[in-house]
């Protein structure tokens, strides 16, 4: 029996109390009609429907997007009026186009059908280069009687900054027109506030019928039989610079020219598995096209739709999970930061000298301010992380050349870790915001209410997280190796005493026997916040925690509370503030399990590793190109379903794709030792779903090797395929 209702119903304002206010918050207001598809190359990315269409749905964020801002933002195809039917939408294997199959609905004049559906096979072809959206529209008609149709092509920007696609509002804006400037052409413009002119030019080929400042028209007539061809380019430009685009054809051997490019050297996985193989496939080329050439180097950007851009933390992240079969990334990542990092103090930028860049944005509100993030550093971790990586970028390849040009970068980072970001000198490394425009929480959990007490309550800051002190312990570690190959044996030791005071430091303040665990973080009291966290696990991959300790940790993270069995929650389902659906309250994050995996490994815990390896691969197989998202939901596994997902996840999201190879290494046992000549595979397994793992152009210097792992029930062989140079390949079991 459904329950009375007031008489006198309240307003939503009453209703509803208001939630602390989260600027940077990406709302979900509706689910999109029609699936989205990404394309992306360099500093443009494209959100389209599963159509080829910008704008006809509502409830996604469609776009052209170039540079932080949308360029276009309709780009619609209708037939005699009406949207055609979908057969089928693709996406390349290597993420380089998207091939979209349509067909006519059922065309009626007066009542009399004059063209049944299926008449006529329409093939949209998409691709982007060099900030230019590329497509040809292909129509053959099927039919035994010739087609009378008229084609049209609706387009408009509202030039919206990214951030005002995410939901900012903004009191004033620029001033956007639209022209048509010549037969086959129209120009969108937009003289942003910042004072930079952004223009959008459509090109078509051959010359519409007609061609306004909204809409390309054709008159279409085909014979049985035969075809027609359209060109549409959609070039995004900023400043005075003149648009120019290539041919279609030229373009698209362009674009895979490149592609072939970036991708060779790169060590290669096939395994036993064909579905792990096409989720391999997929993040593979999900990396390569988050990938984006900088003066610095190659450079993964964090995702798209929202993260489109350099992200110190996430690109870090990305370049250690790869750094066993792409070290070039790692390189790429560490000089681009390396040039980016702070030199002076910026309260709103929360910059301060030796700190690593968070977030570097090109839209006008950040020029203007209206956002903090045109070179933004709220993330307490980017700056140890950076460090770490260094580190064993040095000791994955022996580069000292690159090792020696970011030694000055890699001992401001130290000061400042030792300096700012450990301001009141007890030994760890905090974060509190120094504006009231930048992010509450700088850790990588940086929703406003993801560090808390055990009751719920908000901690407030200078928040010292757990994860973070052992992201320091394990930089300071690997710089006194990198500071002993450069000869600094002085600094050496005391890099190395400095990393195990914090070691007994860190366990006497942060473990909480009462829980079992160490705290998520101690708040600007030092009170721990007892709460049982996947950053705990975290804490494993640094190496910084006991043995004793990474085994209860290990244990508890496999228990039903965290393990959903598609993966390992945020947060245990006892805490305060578990929920399933939020972001980081008790959601499944696949870079998450890739950093806890690899601590389990590194305590030698690989049957654990096994678990959490079998419920990701488990996850990517019910995901649409087999592709693992951002995060998914922290519901419990359900025999015959698959996960659940997230409304607003990043898919594809660079470190999302980096995770079956950190999973890979953390399996295997893979380590490289270049001034040795020497590959490990210390204690490799293989989980239940692979039964052989062949890597080829395994690299170590300028040598390779290409090698089989075949499991045999709890025990693995090991064949050499290939060995070019002088590397040794060993197995070893500690």
């Amino acid at each position: 029996m459904l329950s009375q209702q007031p008489q006198h119903p309240q307003s939503t304002e009453t209703l509803f109390e208001a939630v602390p206010e989260t600027p940077f918050y990406i709302p979900a207001m509706g689910t999109p009609s029609r699936p989205r598809r990404s394309l992306k190359h360099g500093d443009c990315f494209a959100v389209l429907d599963s159509f080829g269409d910008l704008g006809a749905s509502s409830g996604g964020p469609d776009g052209i997007f170039y540079c932080d801002t949308r360029h276009l933002g309709q780009l619609e195809l209708k037939i005699n009026g009406m949207q055609p039917l979908l057969l089928g939408s693709n996406m390349r294997d290597d993420n380089s186009m998207l091939t979209v199959d349509l067909t006519n609905p059922d065309f009626y004049f007066e009542d009399r059908l004059v063209l049944p559906k299926d008449t006529l096979h329409i093939v949209r072809t998409l691709f982007l280069w060099q900030a230019t959206a590329y497509q040809r529209l292909r129509i053959r008609n099927h039919g035994d009687r010739a087609a009378h149709l008229n084609l049209s092509l609706g387009f408009g920007s509202d030039f919206a900054d990214l951030f005002e696609v995410r939901g900012l509002r903004r009191a004033h804006r620029g001033r956007a027109s639209a022209t048509a400037v010549a037969a086959d052409k129209a120009a969108l413009t937009y003289q942003g506030l910042d004072g930079k002119p952004r223009r959008t030019e459509l090109t078509f080929n051959p010359p519409p019928e007609q061609l306004s400042n909204t809409e390309a028209s054709y008159s279409v007539e085909l014979a049985p039989g035969a075809s027609a061809t359209i060109y549409v380019s959609v070039e995004c430009c900023v400043g005075s610079g003149e648009c120019r685009s290539l041919p279609f054809q030229k373009g698209i051997r362009a674009a895979f020219r490149e592609h072939r490019a970036a991708t060779q050297r790169r060590t290669t996985v096939a395994t036993s598995n064909v579905i792990f193989n096409e989720v391999l496939c997929r993040a593979m080329a999900d990396i390569s096209m988050l990938t984006t050439m900088t003066p610095q180097g190659p450079y993964p950007y964090a995702g798209i739709p929202w993260y489109s851009t350099t992200f110190g933390r996430d690109g870090i992240v990305t370049a250690l999970q790869m750094l066993w079969c792409d070290p070039r990334l790692a390189r790429g990542v560490l000089r681009r930061l390396a040039a980016y990092q702070a030199t002076e103090y910026d309260p709103l930028a929360d910059a301060e000298p030796g700190k690593i860049l968070h977030e570097m944005r090109g839209g006008e509100m950040a020029a203007l301010r209206e956002v903090p993030f045109g070179l933004y550093y709220g993330s307490v971790d980017s700056t140890p992380l950076f460090v770490l990586l260094a580190g064993l970028y040095a000791e994955h390849t022996g580069d000292l050349d690159t090792l020696r040009e970011l030694w000055p970068n890699i001992e401001a980072a130290l000061s400042w870790i030792d300096g700012p970001g450990d301001p009141d000198r007890d030994g760890f490394v905090e974060y509190h915001r120094a504006d009231e425009k930048g992010l509450v929480n700088q850790g990588w959990k940086d929703s406003h209410d993801a560090i808390f007490h055990a009751d719920g309550t908000l901690a407030v800051g200078p928040i010292a997280l757990c994860e973070v002190q052992g992201y320091v312990y394990a930089a300071k570690r690997l710089a006194a190796r990198c500071a002993r190959r450069l000869g600094k044996n002085e600094l050496a030791d005391r890099l190395d005493a400095a990393a195990m005071k914090l070691a007994a430091q860190f366990e006497a303040a942060f473990w909480c026997a009462d829980i079992g665990t160490y705290a998520l973080a101690l708040d600007g009291a030092k009170r721990p916040c007892r709460v049982r966290s996947s950053n705990a696990g975290q804490v494993l991959f640094s190496g910084i925690a006991a043995p004793e300790r990474a085994a209860a940790i290990a244990h508890d993270m496999l228990r039903p509370s965290f393990f959903s069995r598609w993966g390992i929650r945020t947060i245990a389902r006892e805490a305060a503030r578990y929920n399933p659906m939020s972001y980081h309250n008790g959601s499944v994050w696949p870079h998450d399990n890739a950093l806890i995996a690899a601590g389990f490994a590194r305590y030698g815990h690989k049957a654990a590793v096994g678990r959490v390896f079998g419920a990701l691969f488990d996850a990517a197989s019910y995901m649409e190109f087999r592709r693992l998202p951002e995060l998914f939901c922290g519901f419990q596994r359900n025999r015959a379903r698959g996960p659940t997902l997230y409304p607003v996840a990043c898919a594809p999201q660079a470190w999302a794709a980096g995770t079956p190879f950190m999973l890979l290494q953390a399996t295997l046992g893979l380590e490289f030792d270049p001034d040795r000549h020497e590959i490990l595979l210390r204690s490799p397994a293989l989980p239940a779903f692979l039964d052989e793992v062949t890597l080829r152009h395994l690299q170590l210097g300028d040598s390779s090797v290409d090698l089989t792992v075949r499991r045999h029930g709890a025990d693995v062989s090991l064949q050499i395929l290939r060995n070019e140079g002088q590397i040794r390949v060993a197995v070893v079991y500690s």
